[in-house]
């Protein structure tokens, strides 16, 4: 395993992966507009086998199998499958498997499609992830996945961050452009390059506009302030604590509506085939 590997093996299942694992209702509700976004470019079917990469929680996979498909799960983090497991317990379609996509030996030409949701960005080497995900796929079969494009484009996370680092003494370097991460994915020609070396066909990068959010004030604030960069901003910076959360909390409080805090995200849907 590469050392890039072995840090994100350790950071889903020490540090992400048990608070992930804590939020998953207000993050699955959250992200499942988008996820279900790019599921409809699969126009799935019963009796498709469909490889679910980064499926976490196992959200994604149940709602892929809802289609009839048999989907299989894949994740690095065993503390995130642990919650997968114990909530599939009325289909026999969906199933788990703890492993690293980018390295693990699936059966060769097995499944009819790919999806990911936010699951394919932390790829030490993405070339070698997507040209071993390919040749698990059957010719002709589809791929879809969503990622985040820049941070600037998602106030969903941008605002709360914003608000914080107001206060704060040592606000974080900006991410190395590409580097393993939630936003790797943000240059559209980046990730059209990288399919095409691993093989793949017909790639197709779409911008995707749309409110999410996870539920009431208190969720959200909740949520922002423990899940991704400014969760660990507050880490790196306990004592100021108490102001952050209060100008979270009044940055995020004009975006309640009817059905709580809606805020903007960006992404980009992305298809593509698996030559016959």
């Amino acid at each position: 395993m590469s050392e890039a590997n072995a840090q994100q093996v350790a950071y889903w299942n020490e540090s992400a992966g048990p608070t992930w694992a804590d939020l998953q209702a207000p993050l699955d509700r959250q992200l499942a507009p988008l996820g279900r976004r790019a599921m409809a470019e699969l126009d799935l079917s019963s009796g498709q086998r469909v490889l679910d990469i980064g499926c976490g929680a196992g959200e994604t996979t149940l709602q892929l199998a809802h289609s009839g498909a048999e989907v299989l799960g894949v994740d690095i983090s065993h503390v995130l499958l642990d919650v997968a497991r114990r909530r599939v317990r009325d289909t026999n379609l969906a199933r788990f498997l703890e492993a690293d996509a980018q390295t693990y030996p699936f059966e060769p030409a097995s499944f009819d499609a790919v999806f990911s949701r936010f699951g394919v960005m932390f790829f030490a080497d993405p070339e070698a992830a997507f040209a071993n995900i390919r040749r698990a796929m059957k010719p002709g079969g589809r791929m879809a996945f969503v990622c985040w494009r820049t941070p600037a484009e998602n106030p969903i996370m941008s605002l709360p961050m914003m608000a914080a680092l107001a206060h704060v003494d040592s606000p974080p370097p900006p991410p190395e452009p590409g580097a393993p991460g939630p936003f790797a994915f943000a240059d559209p020609e980046r990730v059209k390059a990288i399919l095409a070396s691993a093989g793949f066909q017909d790639v197709a990068v779409t911008p995707h506009e749309q409110d999410i959010g996870p539920g009431d004030l208190d969720t959200t604030v909740g949520l922002a302030l423990k899940v991704g960069p400014l969760g660990a901003l507050l880490r790196e910076n306990p004592g100021q604590r108490d102001a952050v959360i209060a100008a979270v909390r009044a940055a995020l409080a004009p975006q309640v509506g009817p059905e709580g805090v809606k805020l903007g995200s960006s992404t980009w849907i992305v298809t593509a085939v698996s030559p016959a």
